[in-house]
């Protein structure tokens, strides 16, 4: 297994234990743990320079057990089979925890999209949408943009499904899209509300030592891209200081803090926010060390791991991208008191965002940008709220679990009280199982 597909699968087992019929459990969490299905599709495209040159693409989806699958699609090197596996099954906890009627998928093209024309993206994109073929449909599987993807990529999409579907509503198909082909008002700074409001719920609930507000609290965003520079911006405006940022070219800080839309310019200006003027220059993994009292990974995964983690000295770690805390990391943070809101609450924003966006395409309406920031916040802090909720529940019946272990297992590891990351899984299980429990298992 990849990295991701393996860290999926710790993050699995470690939330079936906190069952009461684990027998019975277990073969229904097997299923949900595999991919409904899996596509890899070669596509040969004409280059600029007239050669054709043949990639690899990907599409996989989890479960539909909730409703239609819904996922991005990426454009990166590394994209692979087992990497979308685990990343199709975030999207299916992500839409369970938040409430939203939707299974999980994930896809997209093996490639290096800093190589490539826009001309050539182009070409990749239709032909990626043609080869997946009527395995995607807008009650099938939803697509969405992901990394190196973004609003002109989804309205290739669009464009190009539309074509293979005449006459009909084929909005839906895709989400992400620019607002005159029916996009959302919040499209690009979905996933920052969402990190927003998951934040403020779990400090007010007094989850946080420490931390009573974020109004005045010192903020580190790793990570300066379309998700992390609207991190950046949303806590600012509401009252962080925000002193440690990091992008590709490295990482500033200043304890004093930091003005996001300054170096928002200076990054356009030169091409990064290294070099901002009256801030020490960091390497952008040690950006995540910096002081501060709340961590946010919103660059790629892997970023906090067993050799970093000992030395991050926030109070909370809220994770804006997928998988940025390895197995190993999590574990180390939480011996060290270090409290974390994971990614499948943390980063669901942009899912709930989607499902907005299909909900309005079906029915061809429009919503204003305050009803969608809205409905959005309401959303995911109650999905917040009830994660919390979850773990205090798990952790008042942690005899009870643990004896259904024991029985199942009487050499078993011993379990402790939940983290947050445990409690959402548990709850996005729980509301899988009770679908398909609901629906039967076909025939």
């Amino acid at each position: 297994m990849t990295e991701l597909l393996e860290a999926e699968r710790i993050r699995f087992e470690s939330a079936v234990p906190f069952s009461s019929d684990l027998h019975g459990w277990r073969g229904t969490a097997e299923w949900l743990a595999e991919p409904d299905h899996l596509l890899q599709v070669t596509l040969p495209v004409v280059m600029d320079d007239g050669y054709v040159h043949v990639f690899q693409g990907y599409r996989a989806l989890n479960s539909a057990a909730r409703g239609p699958a819904k996922g991005g699609i990426r454009f990166h090197p590394s994209v692979c089979e087992n990497d979308c596996r685990a990343l199709a099954a975030l999207m299916t906890w992500k839409s369970a925890v938040t409430g939203v009627p939707f299974g999980g998928a994930h896809g997209g093209v093996r490639c290096d999209p800093t190589t490539l024309s826009e001309e050539e993206r182009r070409r990749i994109t239709r032909r990626y949408v043609a080869a997946l073929g009527d395995t995607i449909g807008p009650h099938k599987d939803v697509l969405g943009p992901d990394l190196y993807t973004d609003e002109q990529t989804m309205a290739w999409v669009y464009d190009t499904y539309s074509i293979l579907h005449p006459g009909e509503n084929n909005l839906a198909v895709v989400t992400g899209k620019p607002l005159d082909l029916g996009g959302s008002p919040l499209r690009r700074h979905a996933t920052a509300h969402g990190v927003l409001a998951a934040t403020q719920r779990t400090v007010d609930f007094g989850y946080v030592h420490g931390v009573e507000s974020i109004d005045g609290a010192r903020v580190v965003v790793q990570g300066f891209g379309d998700v992390g520079a609207g991190v950046a911006h949303v806590f600012q405006q509401s009252g962080a200081l925000i002193v440690g940022l990091a992008d590709t070219s490295g990482s500033i800080y200043n304890r004093d803090g930091l003005d996001v839309e300054s170096v928002t310019k200076h990054r356009e200006a030169t091409g990064g926010i290294s070099g901002f003027p009256g801030a020490e220059q960091k390497d952008s993994r040690a950006i995540l060390e910096a002081p501060a009292d709340i961590v946010i990974p919103a660059a790629l995964e892997n970023q906090i791991t067993e050799e970093n983690a000992p030395r991050i000295e926030a109070r909370l770690v809220v994770e804006a991208a997928n998988y940025p805390t390895t197995p190993a990391a999590d574990g180390i943070l939480r011996r060290r008191g270090v409290r974390l809101i994971p990614d499948v609450v943390a980063a669901s924003g942009g899912i709930v965002a989607g499902y907005f966006e299909w909900a309005q395409n079906l029915e061809n309406q429009v919503w204003d940008h305050g009803e969608t920031l809205t409905r959005l916040r309401d959303r995911v802090g109650r999905a917040t709220e009830r994660v919390l909720l979850e773990r205090l529940k798990l952790a008042e019946g942690l005899d009870s679990y643990q004896a259904a272990w024991r029985r199942v297992q009487p050499q078993g590891p011993n379990l402790r009280v939940p983290t947050l990351r445990v409690a959402a899984y548990v709850l996005a299980l729980s509301r899988c199982r009770t679908a398909i429990t609901q629906r039967g298992v076909w025939p």
